[in-house]
């Protein structure tokens, strides 16, 4: 069996690299600045538990047509970039190949499918975390399983290599509610990007969780109205999640120490994006609650405002909040709403 990867980003990378440790071909498509990265530096894959794997040489290309004879494709690109991989792949893909949405957002297989008719395209999710730390070394940085709509085909097909792998897949019937579940979860990234912090650090602080538990709220009332039930993913359900983080340093690092077992050095894949000038998926996280509350007729105040600031910050705006004025200008937004 071969896995294409379409998306060599940290995520695409990450996967690949621990997919050919347990000895399955992998063949990576991304840019050329990628390819002439992997080329040169090799690739290397860690974890926050100390395993790692080091490729001198990996199967990288910058076209689709290397993914002509591959079984399964990963797409890992960002999400703004989905409609135009569909086009991209729709030419060299064989009928009936499966196809699955690693990405974040909840919307991304959908937008494939319409473009990869012939194909068999299945949602899925990494909740995890990955930095790219050096040229060709990416790390897992917290804990996690990928997750992937229940198909028995394609069950029958991966599950076994990405056990090998140490990438337990998690298969489910409700994909829409593992999606919300993890979107719930990457509400801090846009937090953590526009504190500078890293991820552990930020979560250790009051005033920057509260103002996660504000965007999860908000989230979570509007979801309660929409009918939907996000999934578990966590010890936690998700209405209880923000009370945790509204609890003081005190309470919440005696009750929730499990939650801050990261990497010391972990940080959103949006401020990853800043640091490298990329377009973030502010509108794939943040701006998706925002648009749940357009069609029920309904306002997101806080998550439009973290919308606001991040588009601010791509443009070189203040990227390195403190965490009180983050609060207050989360609360100044809900209070005008």
């Amino acid at each position: 069996m071969v896995i294409g990867i379409f998306g060599a980003g940290s995520v695409g990378c990450y996967l690949g690299g621990c997919l050919m440790a347990a000895g399955t071909e992998v063949v990576l498509v991304g840019r050329s600045s990628r390819r002439d990265e992997l080329r040169e530096h090799g690739l290397r894959v860690s974890d926050y538990m100390g395993r790692e794997h080091k490729f001198d040489t990996v199967k990288v290309a910058t076209d689709a047509s290397a993914l002509s004879a591959v079984d399964v494709v990963l797409v890992t690109v960002k999400s703004a970039d989905s409609a135009q991989a569909a086009v991209d792949l729709a030419p060299h893909l064989r009928d009936g190949t499966w196809v699955v949405s690693m990405q974040n957002g909840i919307d991304n297989a959908a937008t494939l499918s319409r473009g990869l008719q012939r194909c068999r395209v299945v949602a899925g999710m990494v909740p995890f975390n990955v930095a790219r730390r050096a040229p060709g070394v990416f790390h897992q940085g917290t804990e996690g399983y990928p997750a992937i709509a229940r198909e028995v085909g394609l069950q029958a097909l991966i599950a076994k290599s990405f056990t090998k792998a140490k990438l337990t897949l998690q298969w489910h019937d409700d994909m829409t509610a593992v999606l919300w579940a993890k979107l719930l979860l990457n509400l801090n990234n846009p937090i953590n990007a526009l504190s500078g912090r890293p991820l552990k650090e930020e979560l250790s602080l009051w005033s920057y969780r509260r103002c996660l538990a504000m965007a999860q709220r908000e989230a979570l009332d509007l979801l309660r109205k929409a009918g939907i039930k996000p999934a578990r993913l966590t010890p936690l359900a998700p209405q209880w999640i923000p009370r945790l983080m509204s609890l003081p340093d005190f309470f919440f690092s005696r009750l929730a120490h499990k939650l801050l077992e990261i990497d010391p050095v972990a940080r959103s894949s949006m401020w990853e994006d800043f640091e490298s000038g990329r377009r973030t998926e502010i509108d794939w996280i943040n701006g998706e609650v925002v648009r749940l509350a357009e069609r029920l007729g309904e306002v997101a105040p806080v998550n439009k405002q973290l919308v606001r600031l991040v588009r601010d910050a791509e443009q070189g705006g203040l990227r390195q909040w403190d965490g009180s004025a983050l609060l207050l200008s989360l609360k100044a937004a809900a209070d005008s709403a």
